[in-house]
């Protein structure tokens, strides 16, 4: 790197003294927070609406299992809904609803109270009871988010499975949380072309013990196969419930969620998330990260539900702080280029929290296509899923924001919940590329590998040293593993590793620097190297497989695979390829696909058998090797170089 590029990362930005002025945050909440940080989380959760209000802030008696706001009683969905049509505001839009062939609805509060109703009387009608497990299987379309509401409603809990997942990832999710009802559509729209979805629940559910029902949105033209007794349309099911139902209260710490995340062993982790903490961390962080002001700002998180950020920033955070948002089911090319800025001019979005790889796309395209819009609507910009190089967040801040929309670059984790660290907009000189400081309430330290803290200059492991009221309370079904894959590093501290580097600049800011374990960040989506590998090795023609994530100009990082073929195969060049690649999008899931595959005819291995990824990855992204001395063969690389040159 030039002096002059390390000079210019320093350059920082400033808000406008317009904004500071209107800004929600200021100094105070740092202040506050400092000054007693569990009396401050007790002012935040006051922001609710409580049935019965919590004795105590904090129980850490159990950890590493925390209790926040114990004894304390509320409804989710209640705090999401009811509480705004209660207060006046039932004609507000909720959500401006855009599909992706053209057709577009609006629902106001009082219309997602009347459809949450009427899906909690559904879902009773069924036999479901507090506790059960459903999973929703859905494209970005207004049932959807209506569903986990209903959900959250009645204490279900929903596990959202990413709808371009295969029916083998989302019959392992239902298996796992012993699911009793899938929610679906008959399909989805995606570049102008209907693709089936309930073709995959019906894999899916097939032979699955613990599912009694499938409930099918209407979505499409799709014809769909039908099984009588199980299978139930949701206009006839849902529609013809009452609008009319009366939310009950729940404990604070009563489960709200579970998410499948990856995990390095390739058996998904179903983090578990619980009611009032997390609503209060995502309702605070919504409202002061985002600096949204109810009744006037558009915002627009371009996230799906089947990730966190879709839970925390499309569900729970703006609905509970009264949002008007705007949610959007297709991809960002669908007709062409223009379809994000048309609907920013359309809806006048004011806050827009999108992923660096998607900015990264925009920048591919060219400027002269947002140019071409009249973006004046947008206040502040956000980024999310991973760490956003700072010629994308300028590029984002000039041609997006018109040179003078605060950019919030946030660092989370589905673990976590909720944003943890975070510029605040109103009080922040910002750096590009740097999520900056934790926010108020959130205490997080870079340390070496024997605990030490590290200051300004420091590089190491990011890690959180107190515990937040939206972090995950453990992993379903094994709590040996929870404790063990968060919290064994760094036990005898009591702290939480995020799993994620990160760097304080000489200012003290902090840097995120990604993943240091075995699991790959692609386009903001958690794949680990393991199932890839699985899905790789599942190919008849594959004997042993090893993947890496590689850095990716668009996507961040790149999968990049090296597999060696079964005795007798016949290397048969790019069909094998393009087989191998076409078998990990059906095993995982397109998003999983790998950028390159290398046939090789060895793997760098250790003495005891361990694959080097870490050298894989320098070959991957084409640097001089590391230290080789522990490789039982190190001059392994030398076929793997020669391989790659014939790839």
């Amino acid at each position: 790197m030039t002096e002059s590029a390390v000079n210019e990362h320093e350059v920082s930005y400033p808000p406008s003294a317009e904004f500071v002025e209107q800004a929600n945050a200021g100094p105070e909440l740092y202040a506050a927070a400092e000054k007693d940080r569990l009396a401050f989380w007790a002012e935040q959760a006051e922001r609710l609406d409580w049935a019965e209000k919590f004795t105590d802030v904090l129980d850490w008696s159990d950890a590493p299992v925390a209790k926040w706001f114990v004894g304390g009683k509320l409804n989710v969905a209640y705090n999401c809904v009811d509480r705004h049509v209660l207060a006046g505001n039932g004609d507000r839009v909720a959500i401006h609803w855009e599909g992706e062939p053209g057709d577009s609805r609006d629902l106001t509060y009082s219309d997602l109270l009347a459809e949450v109703s009427r899906a909690a009387n559904a879902f009773t009608e069924l036999g479901l009871v507090a506790g059960d497990r459903v999973a929703i299987y859905m494209p970005m379309v207004p049932e959807a988010i209506v569903a986990m509401l209903a959900c959250a409603r009645l204490g279900l809990m929903h596990s959202v499975v990413f709808a371009g997942f295969s029916s083998t990832a989302l019959r392992s999710r239902i298996d796992d949380a012993e699911a009793k009802l899938v929610v679906t559509t008959d399909g989805q729209w995606r570049r102008g072309k209907a693709a089936s979805l309930k073709d995959a629940v019906d894999t899916a559910v097939d032979g699955a013990d613990s599912i009694e029902h499938v409930l099918v949105v209407k979505r499409t033209d799709i014809d769909v196969s039908w099984t009588d007794g199980r299978d139930l349309w949701w206009h006839e099911t849902v529609g013809s419930a009452s609008p009319e139902h009366d939310a009950q209260p729940f404990d604070s710490e009563h489960p709200l969620f579970i998410l499948y995340t990856s995990g390095t062993t390739g058996k998904p982790k179903g983090i578990i998330h619980t009611s009032a903490g997390y609503l209060t961390q995502t309702s605070y962080t919504h409202h002061y990260v985002f600096d949204h002001k109810p009744g006037k700002d558009v915002y627009w998180c371009t996230a799906d539900i089947g990730w966190v950020t879709g839970h925390s920033y499309i569900v729970y955070g703006p609905l509970s702080n009264g949002a008007t948002q705007v949610v959007y089911e297709g991809t960002p090319n669908s007709p062409d280029e223009h379809r994000h800025w048309n609907i920013i001019e359309k809806y006048e979005v004011s806050i827009y929290y999108t992923a660096p790889t998607l900015v990264r796309t925009f920048m591919k395209w060219g400027r002269e296509i947002p140019d071409a819009h009249d973006l004046s609507s947008i206040r502040l910009l956000g980024s999310v899923g991973e760490p956003i190089n700072p010629e994308a967040w300028r590029w984002f801040r000039s041609v997006i924001g018109g040179n003078k929309a605060p950019i919030v670059d946030t660092w989370w984790q589905t673990e976590t919940g909720a944003i943890m660290v975070s510029p605040l907009p109103g009080v922040t000189a910002t750096k590009p590329g740097s999520a900056m400081t934790p926010l108020p309430g959130i205490a997080a330290k870079i340390v070496d590998d024997e605990a030490k803290p590290l200051g300004p200059g420091g590089n190491g492991f990011l890690v959180l040293d107190e515990p937040w009221p939206a972090m995950l309370r453990g992993i379903w079904g094994d709590m040996e593993r929870y404790k063990d894959t968060y919290w064994s590093r760094y036990a005898e501290e009591g702290w939480y590793f995020a799993g994620d580097g990160a760097k304080f600049d000489d200012d003290g800011d902090l840097w995120v620097l990604g993943r240091v374990d075995d699991v790959m960040n692609i386009s903001g989506h958690r794949i680990s190297t393991s199932e890839v590998e699985s899905a790789l090795v599942g190919h008849p023609s594959v004997a042993e497989a090893a993947v890496v994530g590689a850095a990716d100009e668009t996507t961040g990082q790149g999968i990049v695979a090296f597999v060696i073929l079964r005795g007798g195969i016949e290397n048969t060049g790019d069909d094998l390829i393009a087989e191998l690649k076409a078998e990990v999008s059906r095993e995982i899931s397109p998003i999983a696909k790998p950028r390159q595959i290398t046939v090789v005819p060895e793997l760098p291995k250790t003495r005891s058998g361990k694959i080097m990824r870490r050298l894989l990855r320098d070959v991957a992204e084409g640097r001089d090797l590391g230290d080789t001395s522990t490789l039982v063969d190190p001059a392994v690389f030398e076929a793997i170089k020669a391989a790659g040159k014939k790839a």
